[in-house]
Formats: C-alpha cells, sequence, structure tokens
C-alpha cells in the first residue's frame, strides 16, 4: 500500500481540524426539548428552506432546459430550411452544445463553492441568455454552431450545481423528493416549451424575422432578467445564508451531522478531494447509469416535436401534441422522488421504471401506427424523467465531503450530458418516418446503461454495507480519534450507503 503524498497528508489533518472543530463549536439548539417539540421545530425549519430554496431554483431550471432544447421546436417551424442546412449539420449544432456542456460540468462545482451561488449562478445565466438572443440573429450553419457551443459552456453550471447546493441543505432521506421537485421543471419546461413556440412562432415576419428567430431572441432577453434577478433570489451555502438565524443555522449542522454529513460547514479546496471522487469506483458506477438515462432524455427532448410531425401532424399541432407526454412525466418524477425517500431505495425505483420507457421505446420501434407511436412517447417519458433526477439523488447520497461530493456530481452530469453527441446524431433526415436506427439507440442505452448499471451498482452497494455491518470494515476506523473518523466520510466504517 503506497504512502500518501504531502498533499493528501495536508488534506486530511485540514478535514481533521474541521471536524473537531465543528464538534466543539456547535451545540444541538433544541437539547433538552420533547420528541414532539422537535418534530414541530424540524417541520417547520424545513418548510422555511423549501419555500427560500425550492421555488426559484425550479424557475431557473425550467428556463435553462427549455433554452437548450427549444431548437427542436425551431426545427419544425423552418430553421434548418431557413438556414439551408443540411441533416449532418443540423446534428452537429446540437452535437456542439454537449460537447462544451460536458467538458465544463466537473468543474462548474468547485466554482459554485468557490464563488458562492448567488455570484455563479447569475453570471452563467447572463452569459447564455445573451447566447440565445444570438441563436436569433444568426444567419448560417456557423453561426448557429457557435452559439451552440458558448451556450452550453454556459449553461453547464446549473443543473450539476443545483443539485449539489440543495445536498448541502437537506438530509438524505429528504433530498430525492426536492431533486425530482427541480427536475421536474425539466418536463413542465418541454410540456411549456411547445404551447411557448407554438404561440411565439406565429410572429413570423415581424421586424423581418422568422418565427424561430423570435423563440430564441425572446426566451434568451427573458433569461438575462432572470439572471439580473437571481442575484437577490438565490441564497449561498448554508454556512453563508444571510436568511438564516444562528439557531437555524445550528439546526441546519446538527441535522446533517446527524446524517453523517459534513455538507454545511466550511473546507478549503485542495486537489486531494478531486482526486479522492475520481478514485471512487461509484463515481464510474452512477455515471454508466446516468449516461444510460440522460443520453435517452436529450434523444428524446430534441426529437419528439420531429417525431410526432412525422406522424402526419402539422408543425402547430406537432408542437401542441408534445405537451401531455412531458405534463405525465413530471407527476411521475415527483412521486417516484418521493417514493424512492420514503423506502431509500432508489436502486429498485430506477430499475421499476426503466421497464417503462424500454416498453415505449419498443413501441416507436416495432410499430407503424401513429396511435401506439403516440402512447410509446408517453412510456418512453415516463420511463426516463423519474431516474434522471433519481439517479442524481442516489449519487448523492452515498458521497461524503464538500468537494468529493461536488465533483462526483459534477463527473456524474458531465458524463451523462457527452452521450447528447450520440443522441444529437442518432435521428437522421434519411430515416424518416420510422426513425428505427434512433428509437434502437435509445432502447439499447435503456437496457444496457439504466438497467443493467442500476441493478449492478445496486448488487455491489448491497455486497459493501454487508460488509460494513458485519464489521469488516472496522480496521479503516481503529486508532483514530473521533474526528478523524468522521474526517473519512463515506470511508467510515458506519456510513451506509443507499441502496
Amino acid at each position: 500500500m503506497r504512502a500518501p503524498s504531502d498533499e493528501e497528508k495536508a488534506a486530511e489533518a485540514e478535514q481533521y481540524n474541521f471536524a473537531s472543530g465543528a464538534h466543539q463549536d456547535i451545540d444541538d439548539p433544541d437539547a433538552g426539548r420533547s420528541e414532539e417539540e422537535r418534530i414541530d421545530i424540524d417541520r417547520k425549519l424545513l418548510w422555511k428552506l423549501d419555500i427560500r430554496l425550492i421555488p426559484w431554483l425550479c424557475f431557473l431550471y425550467l428556463i435553462s432546459f427549455l433554452d437548450r432544447t427549444n431548437i427542436g421546436n425551431a426545427k419544425i417551424d423552418g430553421l434548418q430550411k431557413d438556414l439551408g442546412m443540411t441533416d449532418g449539420q443540423y446534428n452537429a449544432a446540437l452535437s456542439l452544445f454537449f460537447v462544451s456542456y460536458a467538458l465544463a460540468e466537473p468543474l462548474t462545482n468547485v466554482l459554485l463553492k468557490r464563488l458562492r451561488p448567488s455570484i455563479f449562478i447569475p453570471i452563467i445565466m447572463i452569459f447564455w441568455g445573451i447566447t440565445m438572443t444570438t441563436m436569433g440573429l444568426v444567419h448560417n450553419f456557423s453561426g448557429l454552431a457557435a452559439a451552440r457551443f458558448f451556450l452550453g459552456l454556459a449553461e453547464a453550471g446549473l443543473f450539476p450545481g443545483v443539485n449539489y447546493y440543495l445536498s448541502c441543505w437537506y438530509k438524505r432521506s429528504e433530498f430525492g423528493i426536492r431533486a425530482a421537485i427541480f427536475f421536474s421543471a425539466a418536463a413542465v419546461a418541454g410540456s411549456f416549451g411547445g404551447l411557448l413556440a407554438a404561440a411565439i412562432a406565429k410572429m413570423d415576419g415581424i421586424g423581418g424575422k422568422h418565427g424561430w428567430c423570435w423563440i430564441f431572441i425572446l426566451e434568451g432577453l427573458a433569461t438575462i432578467l432572470v439572471g439580473i434577478a437571481s442575484y437577490w433570489m438565490v441564497y449561498d451555502f448554508p454556512d453563508k445564508a444571510t436568511f438564516l438565524t444562528p439557531t437555524d443555522l445550528a439546526r441546519v449542522k446538527t441535522r446533517l451531522r446527524a446524517d453523517k454529513q459534513s455538507s454545511a460547514e466550511h473546507e478549503e479546496f485542495r486537489m486531494a478531494y478531486f482526486w479522492s471522487a475520481v478514485k471512487d469506483w461509484k463515481m464510474y458506477a452512477f455515471a454508466i447509469i446516468y449516461m444510460g438515462c440522460d443520453g435517452a432524455l436529450y434523444a428524446f427532448s430534441l426529437f419528439l416535436p420531429t417525431i410526432i410531425n412525422e406522424l402526419g401532424y402539422t408543425s402547430t399541432k406537432a408542437n401542441l401534441l408534445s405537451v401531455p407526454p412531458y405534463a405525465a412525466a413530471a407527476i411521475l418524477t415527483v412521486f417516484i422522488g418521493w417514493l424512492a425517500d420514503r423506502t431509500q431505495q432508489r436502486g429498485l425505483c430506477n430499475i421499476g421504471v426503466s421497464f417503462l420507457g424500454i416498453a415505449g421505446f419498443s413501441m416507436l420501434l416495432g410499430s407503424d401506427k401513429a396511435g401506439v407511436k403516440y402512447a410509446g412517447t408517453f412510456l418512453g417519458a415516463l420511463g426516463i424523467y423519474p431516474c434522471v433526477a433519481n439517479t442524481i439523488t442516489w449519487t448523492a447520497n452515498n458521497f461524503e465531503g464538500v468537494y468529493k461530493k461536488g465533483v462526483a456530481i459534477g463527473f456524474v452530469i458531465g458524463w451523462g450530458n457527452l452521450n447528447g453527441v450520440v443522441s444529437s446524431n442518432i435521428y437522421q433526415g434519411k430515416d424518416k418516418p420510422g426513425f428505427k436506427p434512433g428509437h434502437g439507440v435509445v432502447l439499447a442505452y435503456m437496457i444496457l446503461f439504466l438497467l443493467g448499471g442500476s441493478v449492478v451498482t445496486r448488487l455491489l452497494l448491497a455486497a459493501e454495507n454487508k460488509r460494513r455491518i458485519s464489521g469488516k470494515r472496522d480496521v479503516w476506523a481503529e486508532g483514530k480519534a473521533a474526528a478523524e473518523v468522521e474526517a473519512l466520510g463515506d470511508k467510515r466504517p458506519d456510513f451506509i450507503y443507499t441502496l
């Protein structure tokens, strides 16, 4: 076994100091209260957190997902034809978004922690709002491709950042439903986006612009305004949040420590935390699962209007018919988030839901009837959206340490989004109207990576839990003080993985 490097020793010493300081400085403000009183105080604290954090963050993600996928609505309104693009060029423009998006994501959570959410999130939103507006001003493929690349770069920080941010506020048994509500905004965006695109496209000809141009321009300007407002609407991490009283801050820290988390505490960044995440097998296991649902997600969201359009409906009606599948997916996403929190069986939830998506894409692949295909889009949405939020929650539940968790979530989401490059190129114009190669690739993703990855990861986590419960990992804590044991994070022998 190799000796630890100087950097790793320094990081361990800092973790020790941080952990021991946490124990010395923070007392339970509700010590001595009855169980009924504590439950009531806890409920009021959670409500206070939810009201301050969740609604605005959901709104931000709705805008984010709307801005990245509205190109699918713009396509059926004439974008590709008006810019004189081939099918290959259109798919390349989609792919460029995911390249920059995926490459930037693993680093964004470090920037979020160092710059503070109230600074970082408004900056990236204003940047991507400006980029979105310029998409309505382009005249050729080169301009659209450049805009999509910078849009991906700007949006990269929001989704992994908010999931990481929320995991620093809530216990592991509370995070799932909130992550699901947050991600359900993506399904609402798909639903709302179809209605909005159908309305904005009627501005065709105003100012000499096509209808699809106005989709990008108006939504981009709205994003800039929301980004500015976010400076006052987004709160920082618990140790810096201004809306918490000192007593409430102590309660937040006490709750997280009881849940074997230290995410509310201050921790200086060191590369040792990054390497700790990179060397952990769990990060790669969750990345495989996430690529299974995220690859399918982008294929679905980018091409659903086109798929429905090929069933014989007009562009406006195709946009409108894309609304119901998203609405159903939003409802199931929140329900699965609640169920997984209640049962703490996130793996089983992934496995069960994945069968809906597999059935849906099997219907799209195997039938030529419009009614069956449209029903398949419902099942496809139901099988994809809940798994995205559940997989991120499952990841966050099984990592501990402020920066290790942040790096792991960023890597998992980044790898999943890199598969958007595949999603952007599997639905080719030459495959109309059945799109069988595209449906086949999505089906393979869901079977191999989402379903298969969830089964294998759950089995491995269960096996490790048995070792810890039986005492086979106690040697990791031998000879260490209590604060040193706590500094081990998810390597503590008493840290039981969420299945």
